[in-house]
């Protein structure tokens, strides 16, 4: 039951990432803001990005069950504040309160199962439970956004996931075992150290936010990249003389750590164009209507479960899992090179099965990069490595999320649209490379 309500806090960010896919189009038209829409996106992202490590190390010290009640809590009122808004700005607003929820949900939610179930091969088949649920919400989000759209107006969309909520917060309530791991006497938390993370974090997305838009600021974003290497270097020599930082160092010691990290930027990259933009694609250049497209896109949230659940059979069979990266990373990149070849004379098996072959690529990516992560840090940084791992794919995310959008708002949806997925192909090959030095074994 403690699980089936960390599956609900899943089903919650799988909504508000799909439903507002396939809303944000008619939303972008009716309140005038399309040279905005990549920031409902990327302000989401953003937010999410400097908040997962945070309460991924807060969890770590204090327990988790208190941070994951507050971030439903925190998701469900921003989506009311969505269906609320009267311009561009305030969705933008209300979407970044919600990446604040998301954050340490996502923080608290994928560190659950190691506090749970220690031993990692049980672990991986409730991790391919958690895919599963994530992708079934992922396939019901983008059908049940445009048909409550068309139906209801987009504002009724957004009901959905306070809905949803009430579910969560019950089961997390009554069934999530509130385990508060030891702590030192007079140890504080250290918040400078997170200042310094958020920073480090934060200023690099906003520099591409800024130096990209229409018009572009490049003073603003020459200040905001000189912010950010300053913050790292500050966090990193302030890391190594706190007592308990933050941002613990040794998580990044491993070189497997500094990999799997590497591939979650790409893999974020590459998931969120597709989901952000596919929509888009399918609506303005192919022209269906955001019900089609959104029945059009549960191939690509299907597809997860299956290679989730092809994965957990085949990992504890592999003395080399990370093999399993590789397998999905080349999934993936096919998936998006087809995708270059979509016109509106491509009938809706094509594309069905291009989107099914993209998500069975990101089955086996997912649930791989945050087991490896936890089976490679110490017991004490279980809930960093994690939202680390969490964190690392939510900065990809709002970067491809960004540059994506400064392509099509320079150029055209099509052309954007096929320069982002023959870019995708290139980030795929690389996680090639990056998951053949990866070296793991089962034991």
């Amino acid at each position: 039951m403690a699980m089936a309500g960390v599956a609900v806090t899943i089903i919650l960010v799988a909504f508000d990432s799909t439903i507002v896919g396939t809303t944000l189009p008619r939303v972008a038209q009716e309140l005038g803001g399309m040279s905005l829409y990549a920031w409902v996106g990327s302000g989401y992202l953003l937010a999410s990005a400097i908040t997962i490590p945070i309460f991924g190390r807060l969890g770590d010290l204090y327990g988790r069950k208190p941070f994951i009640l507050a971030s439903v809590a925190i998701l469900a009122i921003g989506s009311v504040l969505c269906g609320l808004s009267q311009t561009m700005q305030h969705l933008i607003a209300a979407r970044t309160l919600q990446g604040l929820g998301g954050g340490m949900m996502i923080a608290t939610a994928f560190a659950a199962p190691a506090d749970l179930f220690p031993d990692p091969l049980r672990r991986v088949r409730w991790q391919a439970l958690l895919s599963t649920a994530f992708a079934m919400a992922s396939g019901v989000g983008p059908v049940l956004g445009g048909s409550v759209t068309e139906a209801f107006g987009w504002r009724a969309a957004f009901a959905v996931t306070p809905i949803t909520a009430v579910f969560g917060l019950f089961l997390l309530f009554r069934y999530f075992p509130n385990i508060r791991p030891p702590r030192n006497a007079g140890t504080r938390v250290d918040w400078v150290g997170g200042i310094l993370l958020i920073l480090a974090v934060g200023a690099p997305m906003l520099t591409i936010e800024v130096g990209f838009a229409q018009p572009s600021h490049p003073v603003a974003a020459l200040g905001l990249a000189a912010l950010a290497v300053v913050s790292l270097i500050c966090l990193v020599l302030h890391a190594r003389r706190h007592p308990q930082p933050m941002f613990p160092m040794r998580v990044l010691a491993p070189i497997e750590s500094r990999l799997l990290n590497g591939i979650a930027v790409m893999v974020g990259a590459v998931m969120f164009i597709l989901i952000y933009y596919a929509p888009l694609l399918l609506q303005t250049e192919l022209g269906v209507s955001p019900s089609r497209a959104g029945a059009l896109m549960i191939p690509l949230v299907a597809g997860i479960p299956v290679g989730s659940l092809i994965n957990g059979q085949m990992y504890p069979r592999m003395t080399q899992p990370q093999r399993l990266l590789t397998l999905g990373a080349a999934m993936l990149g096919l998936g998006c090179l087809a995708i270059i070849t979509f016109d509106k004379q491509t009938s809706s098996a094509v594309i069905a099965g291009v989107f099914l072959l993209c998500g069975a690529g990101l089955g086996f990516l997912l649930p791989n990069l945050t087991l490896f992560m936890q089976m490679i840090c110490e017991r004490r940084d279980v809930g960093m490595a994690s939202a680390l791992v969490q964190m690392t794919r939510a900065f990809g995310s709002a970067l491809g999320v960004a540059l994506a959008g400064v392509v099509i708002a320079r150029s055209s949806v099509l052309i954007g649209m096929q320069t982002a997925m023959i870019c995708n192909a290139v980030l795929c090959a690389l996680m090639v490379l990056l998951a053949t030095r990866v070296r793991m074994r089962n034991t």
